[in-house]
This record gives structure tokens, C-alpha cells and sequence, in this order.
């Protein structure tokens, strides 16, 4: 039996949990939820009432609010918090982890102040004689769906060779992306290997940004045209980056990219783009997000995508439109404009 623990009561966090336990493989499951109150709520309810109403959690799946008596003993770590706080999430759970334990992040977003992706994060605070395993889960996943089974498919990108340069004991592992893929594998959740961390980290987190687009443009009520032409020029400012900064260009067109960028562009359950939906009736940024339980991670992501292109050169002007709608206070309205206004080019 193996033991998994996941950290992060989120919806995500809470999903993945019930997908596990879905597993005609024998798991052990841990849900470390960060809120006291809530983990006993959860324990009593059988429910995640707060982030995933209406989804009974299996009984099998052990919450509890001390993430040493998650992660003790656990053979696959799954990350599921916010990327702000993954630094200290991940800081605590060194503590009590094993070595060579098999790390999965599956959160969508860069660290705001360092602009790093979860794998550096996870590389940096991990002591080095601990040679942790990493991996990274990313795709068009949303959290209510895959709790209800429907049918979900999505990447597991682990490194062939170092995966960061500030922590050298982070090794090649050629079958960790295997051995997850027949782990987490469960009726209706298909995940595909693949070996570009970067390129799938990256992809997670400015889909995110293109989605507060696209909800900016319902909001405004534009229609579908200006939809369509978002997601296409937003896919093509996400490969862009992702491959002046090492990443595979067919990774941009795989599920971490075009999938989740379609999903979260089109889909009713993302809470990025009904932040941008928000921002286009006339919201202000603050109201939008003091009434909002869970996190929006592309509010944090545009101004670290913006500094990341700064180091290579690279315009993204549709990140830059809503770095400035989100941060600059400027109108979603002259933000298409501005847009719309831009030389001529070629495709």
C-alpha cells in the first residue's frame, strides 16, 4: 500500500483526494488542510463545505490540520496549496519527509516575489541530503469535475537530467514520471508522461493570465470573435516565452498548454476568469478578491511573467494589458484598445 499525502484543502487539493481514492491501486491517503476549524469540519461533515460543496469525501481519506502527521511516513507528496505559499508549506513538510520521497506539484503559478516555479521552490528548500523526487501535474483539471469523475486528462512532467541549477542533488529519475502515472491513474483521470518541467510549469501559470483576458472580454461583452482571437495570439505569447526560456514549443500545443488554456478561457468554473469578468462590468481588483474564499492565481502571476520577459527579451502584450487592469488601475476597455492599436504585423 502506498502512502500519499497531499498538501492543501483547496478544491484541488480535496479532488485529488477523492480521485485517489478511486485507485484500483492500494493507497494510503492523507489530506493536510491548514485550517484547524476546517480539517474538523471536513472530519465531521464527510465534506469539504467550504471549497468543494457537494462532494462527499470517501472515508478512507485521513484529514488532519498537522502536516507532520500527513507527510510522516509518505512515499508521494502532492503539493496543492497556493504558489505564495508553497515556500513555507513545503519548508514545514521537510521536517518530517523521507529521503527520496517523490514530490508532485500540482500548483499553477510562480512564487510572486522570487517569480520562481514550484520545482525551484521545492528544490530550494528541500535539504539536499534528502534527494527528494520531483514532478509536476498540470492540465485542464478543474477541481468539481474531476471530483465527480468525469472524464479528465492530464500531464505529469518529472526531469531527465538536473532539474535546477541551485540544487544539485535534484537528479536525473527517469522512472518517477512512470511510477506517478501509475499511481495517481484512477477511472476517468488519464494522465501522459513527458519530460519538459518547464515548459508544463510555465504553461500553468500564464493560462491563468489569458484567462483574466478572456473574462475581461465577456465582462465588457464582446463576443465571440474577440474570444477566439484571444486565445490564439495568448497561446502564441505563451509559447513565445515559454521556448526563449528552454521550454518545448509542442508542450505549449499539449494539454498544460492549449488544453488548460482553452479551459480556463471557456470554462464557468475558473475563478480567473470570473475575476476578469469582474474587472470588465467595473469591479474593483479588491472587492473582486475580498469575496473570493479561493485563490486567483493569475493576479499574482502577470507582474512575475512580466519580469521573467524583461530577462529574455520578449513582448507580452497581453500580459501587459492585464498586469496593468489588475495593477495599474487601468480600464479594461482601453486595455483592448491599446491592443487592437498595435502595429501591423505578420502572423
Amino acid at each position: 500500500m502506498t502512502r500519499i499525502a497531499i498538501l492543501g484543502g483547496g478544491s484541488w487539493g480535496t479532488a485529488l483526494a477523492m480521485v485517489l481514492s478511486r485507485s484500483p491501486r492500494a493507497h494510503e491517503i492523507s489530506l493536510w488542510v491548514h485550517d484547524a476549524a476546517l480539517a474538523e469540519s471536513v472530519r465531521r461533515d464527510g465534506e469539504n463545505k467550504v471549497y468543494l460543496p457537494g462532494h462527499p469525501l470517501p472515508e478512507r481519506v485521513r484529514v488532519t490540520a498537522e502536516i507532520d502527521e500527513c507527510v510522516a511516513g509518505a512515499e508521494i507528496i502532492l503539493g496543492a496549496m497556493p504558489a505564495a505559499h508553497a515556500r513555507g508549506v513545503y519548508s514545514e513538510a521537510a521536517k518530517h519527509i523521507s529521503a527520496h520521497t517523490i514530490i508532485v506539484s500540482a500548483t499553477k503559478g510562480l512564487e510572486p516575489v522570487t517569480h520562481g516555479r514550484m520545482s525551484e521552490v521545492i528544490g530550494q528548500v528541500i535539504p539536499a541530503p534528502l534527494a527528494p523526487q520531483i514532478a509536476v501535474l498540470s492540465g485542464p483539471s478543474f477541481a468539481a469535475e474531476a471530483a465527480r469523475g468525469e472524464p479528465t486528462a492530464v500531464v505529469i512532467a518529472s526531469p531527465t537530467t538536473s532539474l535546477i541549477q541551485s540544487a544539485p542533488s535534484l537528479t536525473r529519475h527517469p522512472e518517477v514520471g512512470a511510477r506517478v502515472q501509475e499511481e495517481l491513474a484512477a477511472p476517468n483521470f488519464r494522465l501522459y508522461t513527458n519530460d519538459d518541467v518547464l515548459g508544463v510549469e510555465l504553461a500553468g501559470a500564464m493560462k491563468n493570465v489569458m484567462a483574466i483576458a478572456a473574462g475581461a472580454c465577456q465582462g465588457l461583452g464582446l463576443g465571440s470573435n474577440a474570444l477566439a482571437a484571444l486565445i490564439t495570439r495568448g497561446l502564441a505569447e505563451m509559447t513565445r516565452l515559454a521556448t526563449a526560456l528552454g521550454a518545448r514549443p509542442e508542450t505549449l500545443s499539449g494539454l498544460a498548454g492549449l488544453g488548460d488554456l482553452v479551459l480556463t478561457c471557456t470554462g464557468t468554473l475558473s475563478r480567473n476568469r470570473q475575476v476578469g469578468i469582474e474587472l470588465g462590468k467595473g469591479r474593483a481588483l479588491s472587492e473582486i478578491l475580498a469575496g473570493m474564499r479561493m485563490v486567483a492565481e493569475g493576479v499574482g502571476t502577470a507582474p512575475a511573467l512580466l519580469a521573467l520577459a524583461r530577462e529574455v527579451g520578449i513582448e507580452m502584450p497581453i500580459t501587459e494589458q492585464v498586469n496593468a487592469i489588475l495593477h495599474q488601475d487601468k480600464s479594461p476597455r482601453e486595455a483592448i484598445r491599446d491592443i487592437m492599436d498595435r502595429p501591423l504585423k505578420r502572423e
